[in-house]
């Protein structure tokens, strides 16, 4: 249920960041003395520029979905990060054939300070660290009983 609801509350908060973005037309705004930029992109490829074919990202995503959803038990709260950002990504690639990114981090460590991402981005990368976190050893529950 943790996994549900988690990837429910991703989901919908991505969702909402979407539409608050449809609603403003800003193109470069520089937040938080800027540490953020909002600097709205269309990807149409995959993440970090990977050599994906664009027609097969809905099927890959569909396929990485399933087997995430399969493994949930082992880290419910970082599986379901992954699959409230992972849907949103999915959804909108489905909608529109790409995905809205609009978060740039330009003090951050080179290259990343090149990359613009979304909302959905921040969920799948913060839940894949949690799952890694948690099968190393750091996570409650995770020593062999």
């Amino acid at each position: 249920m943790k996994t549900v609801f988690t990837a429910l509350a991703a989901y919908s908060g991505c969702a909402a960041a979407r539409r608050y973005l449809d609603r403003t037309s800003f193109r470069k705004e520089d937040r938080l003395g800027g540490r953020v930029r909002l600097n709205t992109l269309w990807n149409e490829g995959a993440a970090f520029g990977l050599p994906i074919p664009a027609g097969a990202l809905p099927a890959a995503s569909a396929a990485a979905l399933g087997l995430l959803w399969a493994r949930r038990r082992r880290c419910p709260l970082g599986t379901g990060l992954i699959l409230g950002g992972g849907l949103s990504n999915f959804r909108e690639r489905l909608q529109s054939g790409r995905v809205c990114d609009y978060i740039q981090f330009p003090r951050a460590p080179k290259p990343l300070d090149r990359y613009v991402f979304n909302l959905a981005d921040l969920c799948v990368f913060t839940g894949g660290m949690l799952c890694l976190w948690r099968n190393r050893g750091g996570g409650e529950g995770s020593r062999p009983s």
